[in-house]
């Protein structure tokens, strides 16, 4: 149950960096594939560090963004810190409304993740020659 940016020809781009000489391997396109999604994680987990409820601040420390070069990734939680589950999706059972700050920031920054996206391949493209 997650939100998700789907980027239109973002499937494309990677298959035609895929497709690309070795001496391309060699200048990283594939590391710049996960810069480029690590950039617009970040975009959205400094909104969410807005929103995250505080009590003790150990929830609002355990945001943080991630990315490989199929995807951009903003958690909170971690196996010691069980409950961002119950407090950003609700546990009615136990009276815990729901609170999802992390669906909150990728909506309100969903414009600037998407720019960040259309700058980062248009790099790309130019950068490696694929239109």
């Amino acid at each position: 149950m997650s939100k998700a940016v789907r980027i239109e020809g973002l499937k494309e781009v990677r298959s035609a960096i895929r497709g690309i000489t070795s001496e391309m391997e060699r200048n990283g396109a594939r590391g710049r594939l996960r810069v480029l999604n690590l950039e617009a994680a970040e975009v959205v987990k400094q909104k969410a560090d807005g929103l995250v409820p505080r009590r003790t601040g150990k929830l609002a420390r355990s945001v943080r963004a991630a990315a490989s070069q199929k995807s951009a990734r903003v958690r909170a939680g971690y196996q010691r810190l069980p409950y961002a589950g119950p407090i950003h999706f609700g546990w009615p059972a136990r009276g815990i409304r729901p609170n999802p700050f992390l669906y909150d920031a990728l909506d309100s920054r969903r414009g600037q993740v998407v720019e960040v996206y259309e700058r980062g391949i248009d790099r790309l493209i130019r950068d490696y020659d694929l239109d």
